[in-house]
């Protein structure tokens, strides 16, 4: 609803794709290299060559929007400015253009220009239109119209939590703290003030009014008793003597930003992250230590794989900002997925020195260690988490499992059944720890009757999950019941048709039954897709070999392990 009522997202990010006519032979490579930069979400590379070609063709309408949707994904408005006033000019209607154009309006303080309506269709949207003409109002002094126009946007069906949440907004950054309180009191506001920067902007308001008591019963049934250094630095100067300041808004500059934040965080689920990062970028231009802001656009680049992107972002939340350690967390993860590991992991341990109070941090570590086979220090970082969490009502199951997952490939497997048992006590029916715990009892061949128990809960629970078919054929394998074990591994391998392992336990369950050309077969499978240079892939491609030399029996005696029953009937 949001999307259809402020413009068509479909438009815009064809914007960056869509076959614009090229004015010469000499023109195409540069287009070419630009639509398939614009195809990556490399705006960078877009930016560039969507430029190149516009020089060469300066009246193509189609190259200018990609040029200026391009700029804007960079946050750089200054650079969007000419050409979408070009784009304009030549009477081509352009949302993305009136966008920038907006921004720059916006910068320019020209509260006058934004108040001009603009021709049906011509303009942003009527949520954004419309609010920014409320903002604009409230800049020129008109108070009395900035309210009748929030008013009026509310009348728009589906926009009425926008307006009212601005229009509280507006009331509290001339210090009507009570007008904007009753704003937030009232049923009608809708779920847009009952976000979490909502409720903590209400919370500063509430501080305002000396109802500090109200303000952290709201925290308390917001949050429902959840924390993080943000939320627990606003509690501790509730419970101080002098009122919590509102910072949220303090300026009309402010929420023209706010207007746009708003906006994106509400497209984040709705639209895509290459429509939804235009408007969260305008909201940087205009507001550049809007934090929330920050960690957004952050995580859209992330969501677009525009690593290096996200990483610079992530870098300009401030140290002392009590979500420095999100930004850090968000930092971390998007060098571990552009395989930068080592890096990965040495900005979380600096993070576990400045933080050391943060589970979430240790937990992370944890997590990072362990995807680079370090289990042992990984433990250490899991130890440390499950500390701090135990005192405010245990670990999560998911502390336990990882944890457990570390003592299994330790060989520490005392400590590493107590604790997938610990994570299954908190969470008892949870598909990864049952399927887990029971394929490493397979493994060892102890607990049979229970282990194939566990797989079957967590078959019933995931059974569309090839991992965890696999296990349950596999089970069925070693308990020696072949024939049983024949369909489920045909399905894991339906699910996962080039992984190694399934198909490797496919040709054994295959020999197994006296199918030994369709065992050889999936054997050769399985090597064909083994990544020998993986240091973290399961596959034994040595083995597998041997099967294909000597069949699975003689590899079986080889390795001291009992004969298959079939095989020696």
């Amino acid at each position: 609803m949001l999307h259809r009522l402020m413009t068509s997202a479909a438009v815009l990010a064809l914007s960056l794709t869509m076959v614009a006519p090229v004015a010469a032979q000499s023109n195409a490579g540069a287009y070419l290299a630009a639509r398939s930069a614009a195809m990556q979400s490399d705006f960078e590379q877009a930016a560039s060559y969507f430029t190149q070609a516009l020089s060469r063709d300066p009246r193509n309408s189609a190259l200018m929007e990609s040029v200026v949707v391009s700029q804007l994904a960079l946050g750089r408005v200054d650079r969007a400015v000419p050409v979408a006033e070009a784009l304009l000019s030549l009477g081509q209607p352009s949302q993305v253009a009136q966008l920038v154009l907006t921004a720059n309006t916006i910068l320019e303080e020209d509260y006058e220009g934004l108040m001009i309506a603009t021709p049906e269709g011509d303009g942003v949207g009527p949520l954004v239109d419309g609010l920014i003409k409320a903002w604009a109002l409230m800049g020129a002094g008109r108070a009395n119209d900035a309210l009748a126009a929030f008013d009026s946007v509310s009348e728009e069906p589906g926009l009425q939590g926008f307006a009212l949440y601005h229009k509280a907004m507006a009331l509290a950054s001339v210090g009507d703290f009570e007008g904007a309180e009753e704003i937030f009191s009232a049923d009608t506001t809708g779920a847009v003030v009952q976000t979490r920067r909502g409720v903590l902007a209400r919370a500063e308001i509430l501080s305002q009014l000396d109802k500090d008591a109200e303000a952290l019963e709201l925290l308390q049934r917001m949050f429902n008793g959840a924390t993080d250094p943000e939320i627990e630095q606003v509690i501790e100067a509730l419970n101080g003597d002098a009122p919590v300041p509102f910072r949220h808004i303090t300026s009309v500059r402010d929420g023209f930003a706010e207007v746009f934040y708003s906006v994106a965080a509400a497209l984040r689920s709705e639209a895509g992250p290459e429509y939804t990062i235009l408007y969260a970028q305008v909201a940087l231009t205009l507001r550049p230590d809007h934090v929330d802001g920050l960690l957004l656009t952050a995580d859209l680049f992330e969501t677009l794989e525009q690593y290096a992107q996200a990483i610079a972002v992530y870098k300009r939340v401030p140290a002392n900002d009590p979500a420095y350690h999100a930004a850090e967390l968000g930092r971390s993860e998007a060098l571990r997925r552009s395989d930068r590991p080592e890096a990965s992991i040495e900005v979380l341990e600096q993070l576990a020195r400045s933080h050391g109070h943060l589970a979430t941090v240790h937990s992370a570590l944890g997590d990072a260690l362990r995807q680079q086979d370090r289990f042992a220090e990984a433990i250490v970082a899991y130890d440390r988490a499950a500390a701090l969490v135990e005192n405010i009502g245990g670990p999560s199951w998911f502390l336990y499992y990882t944890r457990a997952i570390c003592h299994e490939r330790l060989d520490n497997w005392e400590a590493a059944e107590a604790d997938f048992r610990a994570a299954l006590d908190i969470n008892p029916g949870q598909p990864q720890v049952l399927n887990y715990l029971g394929y490493s009892l397979v493994e060892k061949q102890v607990k049979l009757d229970e282990a194939l128990e566990m797989i079957e809960r967590a078959v019933a629970a995931r059974p569309d999950s090839g991992y965890i078919i696999d296990s349950l054929g596999w089970a069925l394998y070693r308990l020696g019941r072949y024939e049983e074990a024949v369909p489920h591994m045909e399905r894991a391998v339906e699910l996962m048709a080039v992984d190694p392992v399934v198909n490797d336990h496919l040709g054994d369950v295959y020999w197994a039954v006296g199918r030994k050309r369709e065992a050889e077969f999936q054997w050769a499978r399985a090597l064909s897709f083994v990544d020998e240079e993986d240091p973290l892939s399961e596959a034994k491609p040595d083995r597998i070999r041997r099967k294909l030399e000597v069949g699975l029996d003689r590899v079986l005696q080889e390795e001291g392990a009992e004969p298959l029953q079939v095989a020696t009937d």
